[in-house]
């Protein structure tokens, strides 16, 4: 298939695969008698996997890494896996990091659907009543 055809079945743009080629994310593409680039569809399925990595946040430089030991061929798969792994483990702290922000963002809106019923919760979640303006606070009182 040639690049436009990549590109549209990939989601790509052909700037992107081509900057793929050069950096050794994609390998080079066969040429057609016209030295266009014609792609076999099995890069289809490469591609899927690197939209994958790019859409856990795996840096381009760990891509090309990965990429580079695979086409090393099968002696390089204790180390592929490895890298695999510990961006795994990264995928799985930021997934619990997110999952605790969801937790919060729950209690603040739990927080407003209270406030609607009058009882009175201000921007920290916390309830304001006999709070003092923060002006007019005693002298000596904490600011927290």
């Amino acid at each position: 298939m040639k690049i436009g055809e990549l590109a549209r079945r990939s989601g790509l743009s052909a700037h992107t695969i081509r900057y793929y080629e050069r950096i050794g994310l994609l390998p080079y593409a066969d040429r057609d008698g016209s030295s266009q680039r014609d792609y076999d569809a099995t890069i289809l399925t490469w591609i899927a996997f690197l939209r994958r990595l790019k859409a856990t946040g795996m840096p381009i430089r760990e891509m090309v890494l990965y990429a580079e030991l695979r086409n090393r061929g099968p002696v390089t798969e204790p180390e592929r896996r490895a890298l695999l792994e510990q961006h795994r483990d990264r995928v799985s702290e930021h997934i619990a990091d997110l999952q605790a922000n969801l937790l919060v963002l729950d209690a603040k809106i739990s927080g407003y659907a209270g406030a609607e019923k009058g009882t009175g919760y201000d921007d920290a979640g916390t309830p304001n009543e006999g709070r003092k303006p923060a002006g007019k606070r005693a002298a000596g009182a904490r600011g927290d």
